[in-house]
Parts: structure tokens; sequence; C-alpha cells
């Protein structure tokens, strides 16, 4: 068996371990959860550690579980959150957890008859019919008052100047994770919890309860909460999280976020995020190190991730959608484009909506009568006769030029481009 614990050191992938942990990991296949929490119905790349850490583990052999949180989801973890949660309903919740599940198998074996493979919990399940007064009979006495109030967590939401304070429901939810530990612990043999760095109370939490309640040991393993170089959250961008949703995050959108890294995030992440080997990663930093202009690194993170999360034709779609902007791409290369990667790559392009019965109509007409690319027909036929226009990446060098149906892509956008970087959208309204 690989060194599960090895394995995560040399990535940078450890921040806290429990005295025991490696030991216990190499005395056989060993059973070890992550919990996520379905309050969306897509993962983003704030998961990915933790979605990495449990493909890791299988990969070394171990089995994995990814729990869903439907119980929990319910109530919000205050872990380093300013406020409460809004509540989700059932039927939202089992619409999310699908929606996981679907993700986590681009990065899991949920199906195969290996030993180890993946397997799905949902901690609703043995939550929905434990009684109020069963769960504090059974579980909450064996835990104090004093030790929950000893989490980070719990001290650092009490201690803001909040007229909200913290409700008994999130009081209470460390004291539920602490249960779904335990329960697994039970009924899948799991022994080891992982997570970010934020959830080492909870964690510990149900390592004590199975201390308490049952006399055995359970172990507890954290990875450090990724920051970019610059302290920034990472993950973020100017629209918000990156999906992992193409409907949320084109896969062009999610290329061009890897892609665009800095050199010290690069380094950082290529061992995160990606499957490649310590011997690999080195030879592609020495190479990056050698002509950083190159950016070979980001390239080959970018290429890696892409693949994992949407495979190899989407991302072959984001390399071709990429060179779009800055290389000398093709219509026909354009006319391959989805309408969301389209739209994905040209966001921010200034567009003008025309109607489809304009058309046909003359190149210097549509250019600057029918729309505003140009401020006069003159600037527009001097662009034109000097090469320097082209409709859908194809050069019109003709003034007497007519637009019509055939020039339009998607069915219903013209692309023309003034000079070497102005694009313009023209959308056709039937």
């Amino acid at each position: 068996m690989k060194n599960f614990v090895e394995e995560l050191k040399w990535r940078g992938m450890v921040q806290d371990i429990m005295p025991g942990t490696e030991e216990k990991l190499m005395e056989g296949p060993t059973a070890a959860y992550v919990g996520i929490d379905p309050t969306a119905d897509s993962l983003h790349i704030g998961h990915l550690v933790s979605v990495m850490i449990l493909k890791h583990f299988q990969e070394c052999g171990h089995k994995p579980f990814a729990l869903v949180g439907g119980a929990t989801g319910m109530i919000g973890d205050p872990s380093m959150k300013s406020q409460e949660r809004n509540l989700l309903d059932e039927e939202t919740l089992q619409h999310n957890i699908a929606c996981i599940k679907k993700q986590l198998s681009h990065f899991l074996d949920f199906d195969s008859d290996i030993p180890n493979k993946a397997e799905l919990v949902n901690n609703y399940d043995w939550m929905k019919n434990y009684s109020f007064l069963n769960f504090i009979r059974d579980i909450g006495k064996h835990i104090t008052v004093n030790y929950m109030m000893a989490k980070d967590s719990v001290k650092m939401r009490l201690s803001r100047d909040s007229s909200e304070g913290m409700s008994f429901t999130e009081f209470s939810y460390q004291l539920l994770q602490g249960y779904d530990f335990l329960w697994l612990y039970e009924n899948k043999g799991c022994t080891l919890q992982m997570g970010g760095s934020d959830q080492w109370g909870n964690i510990t939490t149900g390592t004590e309860l199975i201390r308490r309640k049952l006399g055995k040991e359970a172990y507890a393993l954290t990875c450090p909460l990724i920051r970019k170089a610059d302290g920034k959250k990472f993950g973020k961008t100017e629209k918000g999280n990156i999906w992992l949703d193409p409907e949320k995050t084109s896969p062009y959108e999610f290329y061009q976020f890897w892609l665009n890294v800095s050199d010290e995030d690069a380094e950082k992440y290529i061992k995160i995020f990606t499957m490649l080997t310590q011997e690999q990663v080195e030879e592609a930093v020495a190479k990056h190190h050698e002509d950083p202009g190159q950016r070979s690194l980001q390239k080959l993170l970018a290429k890696e991730i892409t693949v994992m999360v949407h495979g190899e034709a989407e991302y072959e779609n984001a390399v071709a959608a990429s060179k779009m902007l800055f290389g000398n791409s093709t219509s026909e290369e354009l006319r391959k484009l989805d309408e969301r990667t389209f739209l994905a790559v040209f966001s921010g392009v200034k567009t003008f909506n025309l109607s489809a019965s304009e058309l046909p109509c003359n190149i210097l007409d549509l250019l600057a009568v029918k729309t505003e690319v140009f401020p006069s027909k003159g600037e527009a036929r001097k662009m034109v006769s000097g090469n320097g226009v082209s409709i859908n990446k194809d050069k019109v060098s003709d003034i007497n030029y007519e637009v019509s149906g055939k020039d339009i892509i998607d069915g219903k956008y013209i692309l023309a481009q003034k000079g070497k970087k102005n694009y313009f959208i023209i959308t056709i309204e039937k």
C-alpha cells in the first residue's frame, strides 16, 4: 500500500493530524470520510481539496466515503461563518445531493467491483427518525457544554459584535457532526474523518464522542485552507465562485481560471489539484523556471484539472476557444464553439441587436448604420479596404460585400472584428 499521509505531505495537503493516524493507515485498508455541505446543486473549486484527498485515499488502497449532509445541511455549520444560513427544504436537498454525486463520480470510483469502491452516504438517512429526546439522552450526555464552548468556531462566533448571536440550532451542529462520525464508525467501519482545517473542532468532537461512548480510538486529519499568494480567498472571482457545473461556470471559464493563476500559486496548485507524481511535478516546475513567460506550468495545471472535471473534449474546446481572442483562429474553429462557450469567450464585448429581416445588408451599412461598430461609413470603408475588418474571423476587404444568413453562427450571432483586438457581437433577432 502507498503511504497516504506521506503522499499528502509532499503535496502540502496536511494541516493537522491526530497522533497515530499514519500508523493506523499503514496497518491495512481503512475507511474514512469527508463531509460535503449540499447547500448548492454543484460543488465549486473550494470543495476540491477535500475531494482530491478522498481521491488520493482511494488511490492508496483505502475506502472513501463522501458524506453529504442532508440533515446538517438543514442547519448550517457555524464554522468561520458570521451569520446563520437559510435552511433548505428536503426536495431541494435531494436535488442537490443527486447533482453532487454525479460530479464526485469524475474523481471517485463508485461503480466498479473493487473492494475499496467509494460510497456516498447521507446523514439524513440516520437522523430523520432519531427523536430529539433520544438524541440528547444517548449522545448529548457524553459531551459537555464546556467542551463545546471551547471550540474556536464557537468562540469566534460568540466574540463577534453581533446582535444576532448564535442559535441553539447552530450550537448543536458540532454534536450532530460528532454523531455522524460515531454512526459511520459503528455502521461503516470509518475510523478516520478528514476535511478542511476549519473543521478540526467538529472532527475532534466526533473522535471524543467515540472515545467516551465506545471506549474506542478514532482519528482526524485536516488540510490547509487554500489562499492565493496575494492573501485573497481561493476560488473567488468578480463573478463569484468557480463551479464544477458547466452551466454555472463554462469549461472555458474554468480552464481560464487555472490558466491565469500566478507562478507562485501554480507551483502550489499543481501538487494539490492534479494526480501528477512528485517526479512529474518537479520536472514541470523546473521546465517552467527555464522560461516562465511560456506559462507551461499553468497550461499543464489547467489541462489536468479541466480534463478531470469536464473531460478531454471540453478541454480541447476550451483551448480552441482561448485562441479566439489572442491567436490566429479560423472561422471554422469559431463555428465549432457551442453558444455557451462563444458567449463566455466574448463576455463583456459590446453587443448590437439586428432584426433578421434587415439581412442581407451591405457590410458598410451593417457596421456604421445598423450598428455603431464604426462612427461613420467613411471610416468603415477605409478599414474594410485596408483589410482591417473580419466577419466571423474571415477577413472582408470588399466594400460591396453583402452580409446574409450564411454569416450567422449558432443561429443568431455575427462576430465583427475591427483591427486586432476590438470585437463586437451582432445578435440577430428573429
